[in-house]
Order: structure tokens, then sequence, then C-alpha cells
């Protein structure tokens, strides 16, 4: 059996405006075991990507992480601050970001950028290097590319790049934000392969944040699906995909085109709620379709067997 990697307890995350407070992750709690490939799914606007940066405490200001644990291989992330949290950051957890353009630095050299992130973390200068050559290979480039410069790399090449440098020190856990964004769709594909192998090789954790469920449906082990800030359900790829509870993830299941179904893809009526105001309910009640008094209250993430979660009152008995 495989062991507890990463434990997310109660995590909230807020942002103070000047025109208003934003709820944008409340309450959420989930964990993944060695070499599990979580994807954490949701419209645009649903928290999943400040629940990436929260993970690695990187939620900028006007942000701020309430509480309460992110324990990864026994360490509390959000109980570290300064030198402890600089050097957790690369050997704990790490970050494949959206855009790989904007996180390399445009007049140096990658291989340098790849060998810097070990020197921060007391690696020698010389040893750094020779890894440098190994991390291009793990990621499928020749070495010559270490004399390259961002702009002379593909989008595809310069996200394998950022993969290497996010993969340098083997952390426990890699999040990915929308990796595969701006990319075509055989790249896509092949970014996507890579994650797979590096996660089956190194026993590493690998968070995909996507908007995309059918991405999700073909690479993921687990799913958690995020509404409003909230995961409301989260569970095998065959509970979430094949057996799914929520009437969101119904929703955005039937939304996806697909070829083998005779149908056509249904779009969730209604609009996702403003973050800015707190719940008092279910987020989703103004647009299910099975929507109860009871709705009104707050549903639990309940158990419901086999690792599945799902929060809704349908289930609570």
């Amino acid at each position: 059996m495989s062991s507890l990697v990463l434990k997310v307890e109660e995590l909230t995350v807020r942002y103070f405006t000047r025109r208003g407070v934003v709820y944008a992750v409340e309450n959420v709690s989930f964990s993944a075991s060695q070499r599990d490939f979580v994807a954490l799914v949701g419209e645009s606007g649903s928290g999943k990507s400040t629940l990436g940066y929260a993970l690695l405490k990187l939620v900028p200001p006007p942000g701020r992480i309430l509480g309460k644990r992110v324990v990864i291989d026994g360490v509390d992330i959000l109980k570290l601050e300064g030198e402890e949290l600089r050097r957790a950051r690369g050997s704990l957890i790490s970050m494949v970001f959206q855009d790989p353009f904007a996180t390399l630095d445009p007049v140096r050299r990658v291989g340098d950028q790849i060998a810097e992130v070990m020197v921060e973390h007391g690696v020698a200068l010389e040893e750094a290097r020779k890894r440098v050559a190994e991390l291009l290979e793990a990621v499928n480039l020749p070495a010559h590319i270490a004399s390259s410069y961002p702009h002379q790399l593909s989008g595809g090449q310069r996200q394998r790049v950022s993969i290497a440098a996010a993969i340098a020190l083997n952390p426990k856990v890699l999040v990915a934000d929308e990796p595969t964004t701006a990319l075509d769709v055989i790249v896509q594909r092949q970014i996507m392969d890579l994650l797979d192998d590096i996660r089956r090789r190194t026993n590493m954790v690998v968070l995909l944040i996507t908007h995309d469920i059918a991405l999700a449906s073909e690479r993921a082990s687990k799913i958690a699906v995020m509404y409003a800030g909230r995961i409301v359900e989260y569970g095998s790829k065959s509970d979430i995909i094949e057996k799914p509870l929520h009437p969101y993830t119904r929703g955005l299941l039937s939304s996806v085109p697909d070829i083998e179904r005779a149908e056509w893809p249904r779009p969730i009526p209604g609009l996702p709620p403003d973050l800015r105001s707190p719940q008092r309910g279910c987020a989703f009640k103004p647009r299910c379709p099975h929507a109860m008094e009871v709705c009104d209250k707050l549903p639990p993430l309940l158990d419901v067997g086999g690792g599945h979660f799902v929060s809704c009152w349908l289930y609570s008995s």
C-alpha cells in the first residue's frame, strides 16, 4: 500500500480587496499517496489555481492563507517561514506554471537557470551542472539545449525545461497549473506523458490543475471537483467518471463532447456564484436540478465509502 505523502486539512484562502473579501478557497481537505496523479478540476474562478499556490504558501497579496494545514512528508508547509520555507519549495513541493516563458529569465541560458535551483539548495555548482544534463534527458531534451535562451525554444521545449527545474530536487509533490494551455494538441499529449512518466519513476505525487475534465479522466488516478472554492466531490477516477454523485460533477461530464455518446453536450444552466459573498448553503443550489430546502445549509463532505467523498445533501442518509 502506498504511503501518505500529502494531507491538506481545512485549507482556507481569502483575498481582502478594496471591493470586498473574495472567498477563494473554503475549508478544503484532501490527501494523496505516493504515485497518485490527482486532477483538480473546475470552472474558471472555482479556486483551483489559488489552492495550488496555497500548497506552496505562494498566495500573493491581498490574499491570505487563514488555515489550517498542508502537511507533506510530515512537514506542515504553512508553519514554515524564511529559509525553511524556501528550502521546502523545491525539495518537498514544486510547481510547473501555466506560462513557462513568464517563469524563465529571458537573458539567461536555461541550463544555468536549472542549475541555480540546485545551487540555492546547497548543491555544489559543478555537481549541479552535471545534473542538468541528466534532468534534460529525463524530460526528453538533448543536452545542448542547456546553452539555449528561452526565446530560442518552442513552447513545448520551454515547458519541458520548466519541468526539469521543478523536479531538480526530487520533490515529493509536483503541482502542475494548466501546464498544456498554450500548447498544440500533440505537444499537450507529450507533456502529459512526461508528467505521468516522472510520477511512475519517482513515486512523486502529481497534482494537475485543469478545467478540462476530459483530460483529467484520461490521466488522473484521483479527481477532485471544485466549485465556488470548495471540493464538492473527490474520489478515484472510476468513481468520478463512471459513478459521479454530485449534480455539478454530473453536469460537468454532460457538458463535454463525446463521440461515443449519441446526445449533444448539455451546458450547465446559470452562472457560477460571486465569491465576494460568503456561502450560506450549497453554492450550486441555484443551478441544481435537485435543489431542496435543506440546501440552504452548507453540506459537509460525506464519506460514501471506498475513498469516495461528496458534499451534497442527497447522500446525507
